[in-house]
């Protein structure tokens, strides 16, 4: 990302010393360059990694990373690399110098630091710079013209020594079809000689009648274009079949009229077989996985047929509606079999599924009684499902093949026990919402989570659960296609799929479904938004658009915002309005200070500030549990639970009519 310029440039100053910031900021500014201050090393690099400025003045002495380590990263970095660097320092000796020469660095100055003598020396290496930039624009365009020359030149090289090419058929053909030229390739593929067939017809000579049509075709094609280049089935002189991949090139005469076609010839016939033996080896190869796929599910739907079966046979008084329950789990679960075996045959024969309203309700009650059924009893189940969720348009059988995936998956993942949730609610995503969620239209969803305490997975193996064949699992118990089938059905329903996972804490996945619009509006209608009392809310995010609608959200529902886009930010305005802010909102993500660094600072400026977290990618668990804030929100989120959110925390213990009237400040 390049950072916003004008007409002088982008300075980036690294000093720990506050003071020597201060008065450079303000020399350079009002010399009309955009100045960008840093404090350390670690944070000049990020930094100079978001927002690369045209030049760097770097101080040799800091604390941790000293000025050349700095410089080091920074010339390592293909982003940073070629930013002129001009080392600050108060060392006279030339071995500092020298060293930092041979770092990179174009040039150094002497504290204490003469003002006329620094803006000489930008403003000499700026124009260095940008004379380098220009002279390396011009050599590239230079080396391309040079490429393209020697390309045309090597087309022309290469159009001239085709004929001396002995591996390919070399035939010269006139308007007429009449062979004058017939190399050593030409007799060694199709078995004559050059003095057997000069002068003959060539058409009438290799190939058979039914390809005369379209070798008008690729003539009347020549005649606009001047080349073709195809496949063709021909014959040899003992009637074998061949298939060459042919190149014709039309010759014109001074006049530009036809006269002659140059065919080069290129025998593909064992090149073909092969490929039609790799493509039926695949196709044999796709069916097995499809199979092995085929057994993994089946193998989940005919577990607790089984253990059904077995139970009913060792129960010796069995009650009857005890046994009903069994014998309906034994017809439920064979006609998901018999589903599933016809769901192949549907992919076979590329039909569709059918579609219809599904009351996911119901679904649940199934899931849930073959774990209770089947499942270790060292896992313990939970379920926590809207009695009043909203249905969907989709395939039963797919839906619930989704559901037992991602059951038996979470039962895989905690060999030595744990506890496995499933919840669904009601879910609204909103404008905002849907900005922090491409796959996300805006409309009503309804959410499915399947939450484990196993042994969760690293961002390296989250990156590809969802590839097709990609498993972790020991060769033969899995084949790779359950995560990737469960993606396309959610995918096929207009969903879409959130995953968090962490090492040795479990993983959960959120499967967003479209929600039947017409049953879901006047329900909709009534979902409580609570209402802010004018507090004054600071939002902090390095993201503007997240800025936007977070603060047109809270303002419609009568709180104040003030808005900062990094941790520094966030802290000057907290430092000015802290008697004011009621809350912050913090990103727990963001270059420059992050919203650990930011959420401690606060912290030692007021110890009872109230802070709400938010991240897309760290997980709230830790950040709650430690203690370190009041809630935490996982990003993307609605305004629905952006406002729940703030009003649990600023009336922790107090009922809302107990809330102080908050005067206006004049935000």
């Amino acid at each position: 990302m390049n950072a916003d310029l004008n007409n002088k440039g982008v300075i980036l100053i690294v000093d720990d010393n506050p003071t020597n910031l201060e008065m450079l900021f303000d020399f350079l500014a009002n010399a009309g360059f955009t100045v960008l201050v840093a404090e350390d090393g670690e944070s000049a690099i990020a930094r100079a990694e978001y927002a690369p400025p045209h030049l760097i003045l770097l101080d040799i002495l800091m604390p941790g990373m000293d000025g050349f380590e700095t410089c080091c990263h920074l010339k390592a970095n293909p982003l940073t690399q070629d930013i002129p660097i001009i080392f600050m320092t108060a060392l006279a000796e030339t071995v500092d110098k020298v060293k930092g020469l041979s770092l990179g660095a174009v040039d150094y100055v002497t504290k204490p630091l003469q003002h006329e003598e620094v803006l000489a020396r930008i403003e000499l290496h700026l124009q260095l710079r940008n004379l380098t930039k220009t002279l390396k624009a011009q050599n590239q365009r230079l080396e391309r013209e040079i490429s393209e020359r020697q390309q045309a030149e090597q087309k022309i090289h290469q159009q001239a020594a085709l004929l001396d090419i002995a591996t390919d058929a070399i035939i010269v053909q006139n308007w007429d079809n009449q062979i004058s030229f017939w190399n050593q390739g030409a007799e060694n593929l199709y078995g004559w000689s050059a003095t057997e067939v000069i002068g003959k017809n060539i058409n009438q000579l290799i190939y058979q009648a039914q390809i005369l049509p379209q070798l008008e075709n690729i003539r009347e094609s020549l005649a606009e274009g001047g080349c073709w280049y195809g496949e063709l089935q021909q014959i040899t002189k003992q009637k074998h079949t061949i298939i060459v991949a042919s190149r014709w090139t039309l010759m014109r005469d001074r006049d530009g009229q036809p006269q002659s076609i140059l065919t080069v010839n290129t025998d593909i016939t064992e090149k073909k077989q092969l490929e039609s033996q790799f493509l039926r080896a695949q196709r044999l190869e796709s069916l097995g996985t499809l199979a092995g796929g085929i057994a993994h599910d089946l193998n989940n739907i005919l577990t607790p047929i089984l253990s059904a079966a077995q139970l009913l046979q060792l129960k010796r008084s069995p009650s009857e509606e005890w046994s009903q329950q069994m014998y309906r789990t034994i017809e439920s679960n064979c006609k998901r079999g018999a589903a599933l075996v016809k769901q192949v045959l549907h992919f076979a024969r590329g039909v569709e599924g059918k579609r219809s309203i599904v009351v996911i309700n119901h679904l649940f009650l199934e899931i849930e009684q073959i774990i209770n059924s089947t499942f270790p009893k060292s896992i313990e189940f939970y379920s926590d499902i809207n009695p009043n969720l909203w249905a969907v348009i989709g395939d039963a059988t797919h839906l619930h093949q989704v559901l037992m995936n991602l059951t038996v998956n979470a039962r895989d993942a905690m060999p030595n026990g744990g506890s496995l949730t499933i919840s669904a609610k009601n879910f609204l995503v909103d404008e905002q919402y849907a900005r922090m969620n491409l796959e996300a239209n805006i409309g009503p969803y309804i959410v499915i989570t399947v939450a484990d305490t196993g042994i969760g997975m690293s961002p390296e193996i989250l990156d590809r659960i969802f590839e097709p064949f990609f498993t972790t699992k020991e060769v033969g118990k899995g084949t790779g296609l359950g995560l990737s089938t469960v993606r396309g059905i959610i995918k096929s329903h207009g969903g879409f799929i959130n995953v968090h996972s962490e090492i040795g804490q479990g993983t959960e996945f959120k499967l967003f479904l479209p929600a039947v619009e017409t049953m879901a509006t006047s329900l909709a209608e009534n979902i409580e938004m609570p209402d802010g009392n004018r507090e004054l809310i600071l939002v902090v995010d390095d993201e503007d658009e997240i800025l936007e609608t977070t603060k047109i959200s809270l303002e419609t529902y009568n709180y104040r915002v003030l808005t900062a886009s990094n941790g520094i930010e966030a802290i000057a305005l907290y430092a000015r309005y802290q008697d004011n802010i009621s809350l912050v909102l913090v990103d727990m993500m963001m270059p420059l200070m992050d919203g650990e660094t930011t959420i401690r600072t606060l912290q030692k400026m007021n110890s009872q500030v109230k802070i709400v977290a938010v991240s897309g990618l760290v997980g709230g668990n830790k950040i709650t549990k430690d203690g370190t804030v009041n809630k935490f929100i996982s990003k993307p989120y609605n305004t629905q639970e952006l406002l729940q959110t703030l009003h649990e925390v600023l009336y922790q213990g107090l009922y809302y009519a107990d809330a102080p009237t908050i005067p206006n400040f004049g935000f």
